[in-house]
C-alpha cells in the first residue's frame, strides 16, 4: 500500500484521452486549418477572404475572395481546394455560421474529418489566427483595396511571398516551400523587394540567378 501511494505522488496520472496540443503535433502533416478574414475596400464595402493553412508546413494552401460568403460559396471553396479528393485528413474550423451543411458534405465526400474548435477559443486555431494577423499587418494595412479582383491579386502576391520567401519561427526560420536549389555560403547577396516593395527577400546569386518567388 505504501509503494502504491509513493508512485502516485511522484508520477502524474496519465490523461484519459489525447490532448489537443498532442493531436496537432502528431498529425500536423495531415491537418488544414480554415478561417475568414474580413476587410474593406476603398468604398467601405465588406470583402471576405477564406484561407486554408497547412499546419505542418505553415503553407497557405488555398484562398478565395468574395463579398457574399454564403454557405454555397464556402462549400465551393473547399471543393476547389481539394480536387480529386486530394486534401487533408483533418480540417480545423471554428463555429462560424458560414460553415453549413454543404461544407460538411464536401468534407465528407473528400474523406476529411472536420474538427470544430470550442466556442470563444481562438487559440484552438492559433496558427490560422496568426496568419490572418500577419497578412493584415504586413500587407493589407498598406493598401487601398479597389475591388474583389484587386484583393485577389494582392493575396496572390502575398501567397507567393509567404510560401516561398518568409521564414517562420515555428519552423526554425525555414520557409514553408523549400527552395529547389541549395543555398550557397559564398557569393553576392541579392535583395528582391517582395511583395510590392514592402519587404525584401535576400538570397545569394547563383549561375542561373536567384530563385525569387514569382507573383502575377
Amino acid at each position: 500500500m505504501q509503494l502504491h501511494l509513493y508512485i502516485n505522488q511522484v508520477r502524474s496520472p496519465i490523461p484519459a484521452r489525447q490532448m489537443r496540443a498532442t493531436f496537432l503535433r502528431n498529425h500536423a502533416e495531415d491537418i488544414w486549418a480554415v478561417d475568414f478574414l474580413q476587410t474593406y475596400d476603398l468604398f467601405f464595402r465588406a470583402t471576405f477572404v477564406s484561407v486554408a493553412i497547412h499546419l505542418g508546413s505553415r503553407r497557405l494552401a488555398y484562398f478565395g475572395v468574395t463579398r457574399n460568403p454564403n454557405e454555397a460559396w464556402v462549400a465551393q471553396q473547399l471543393w476547389e481546394a481539394t480536387p480529386f479528393s486530394e486534401g487533408p485528413r483533418f480540417l480545423i474550423r471554428d463555429n462560424d455560421n458560414k460553415f453549413g451543411d454543404p461544407f460538411d458534405g464536401v468534407a465528407e465526400g473528400a474523406d476529411i474529418d472536420v474538427v470544430t474548435t470550442p466556442y470563444q477559443a481562438p487559440k484552438a486555431n492559433a496558427i490560422c489566427e496568426r496568419f490572418l494577423g500577419s497578412v493584415r499587418r504586413e500587407y493589407l494595412d498598406f493598401y487601398l483595396i479597389l475591388n474583389e479582383r484587386h484583393l485577389r491579386k494582392i493575396m496572390k502576391r502575398y501567397q507567393a511571398c509567404f510560401n516561398e520567401a518568409r521564414p517562420h519561427q515555428g519552423l526554425n526560420q525555414r520557409i514553408p516551400c523549400p527552395l529547389t536549389q541549395p543555398q550557397l555560403n559564398t557569393g553576392t547577396i541579392i535583395a528582391q523587394p517582395v511583395p510590392g516593395g514592402l519587404h525584401h527577400d535576400c538570397r545569394r546569386q547563383t549561375a542561373s540567378g536567384p530563385s525569387f518567388p514569382r507573383a502575377a
